[in-house]
């Protein structure tokens, strides 16, 4: 009896020895909060914040000596790897996107009052069509480690940055050795494995839409070794004096805010540098195009929401994007 004591007490330390615990670690960076939530024993915060001070300098307008507020003020600097593979990938995407997606629109950004800047006081369509002059990713190249741009360009990469922290972060964890992990920042996801603690797929949630700031879940996906990524028009918007509502994303090809009925985009792709992205460039292609698109690109798993003509809700789920 007491020989069968034992091993039914050996049984329950050794359970007890194999229940895994995740570790979960936030903060604030990029203006916004970030968590990350592995199976390890080790807590990495100083080297996910270092590695977030390090992608800051490279690539924020916020900071007047980062690279690229030196590159936008036409000083000479070597660029870091982080701000060449951003680039890189950025020229990609706005070519197969025809300009959707631009990252040389920033100055008309901070016209609109979304940047680091400030707003242009009395903003009209002559100031706007200035600035539009030196919009165009096309204008600009990378020669030598070395940015060749027009001497107004201004390039703003924080449609991509949060999502390209997110990789830096998931790159970081896979390199020592973590397979079952899920990465936060702002809202932008990425994760791999799954969740060992509750032994299951790791589960995320699509927002409704609220303009009053309130949150709520639409739907909980389940996400396998993927990035999620969504874009939308319901939390930051300015009012003008009249009431209109202008929503952060500036049409490219305008240089205004976007006008859609399109209120949230979500992405899913294999990193969040490119789900981020994406998600922003559909923003202001609106839905036709956007499905046109596609078609041609199933690697990208989307979910829309929409207004109607009578003012009500719709979703569209396009590519296989999980419906729970």
């Amino acid at each position: 009896m007491r020989y069968l004591a034992f091993i039914l007490t050996l049984l329950l330390v050794v359970s007890c020895k194999q229940q895994p615990k995740n570790i979960k670690i936030s903060g604030a960076v990029f203006g916004t909060s970030y968590s990350v939530i592995y199976n390890n024993d080790t807590n990495y915060k100083p080297q996910f914040d270092s590695l977030f001070a390090v992608v800051n300098q490279s690539m924020s307008t916020y900071i007047s000596d980062s690279n690229i507020s030196k590159v936008n003020r036409n000083e000479s600097v070597a660029l870091d790897p982080h701000f060449i593979k951003v680039f890189k990938r950025s020229k990609e995407i706005y070519r197969v996107t025809e300009g959707a997606f631009d990252p040389t629109i920033g100055a008309v950004v901070n016209a609109w009052d979304f940047g680091p800047k400030g707003t242009i006081k009395q903003l009209d369509s002559l100031k706007i069509d200035s600035l539009m002059q030196s919009v165009g990713y096309n204008k600009m190249g990378l020669v030598n480690g070395k940015i060749q741009k027009r001497k107004g360009a201004f390039i703003d990469f924080n449609a991509i940055a949060k999502g390209y922290g997110v990789d830096v972060i998931s790159a970081f964890l896979e390199d020592n050795g973590i397979q079952n992990y899920l990465v936060e920042i702002g809202g932008e996801i990425r994760c791999k494995g799954i969740n060992m603690e509750k032994e299951s797929p790791w589960k995320v949630g699509v927002e409704m839409p609220h303009f009053d700031g309130t949150q709520s879940i639409l739907k909980a996906i389940t996400l396998h070794d993927e990035a999620m990524a969504t874009s939308g028009t319901y939390r930051k918007f300015k009012t003008d004096e009249n009431g209109n509502r202008y929503s952060h994303i500036i049409d490219t090809k305008t240089g205004y805010p976007s006008k859609t009925n399109l209120l949230s985009i979500s992405v899913i792709a294999d990193d969040c540098m490119t789900a981020d992205a994406y998600a922003t460039a559909f923003k202001t292609m609106g839905i036709e195009k956007v499905k046109n698109f596609l078609v041609s690109h199933e690697e990208l798993k989307v979910f829309l929401i929409f207004e109607n003509d009578k003012g009500e809700f719709e979703t569209l789920n396009i590519n296989g994007f999980p419906e729970d």
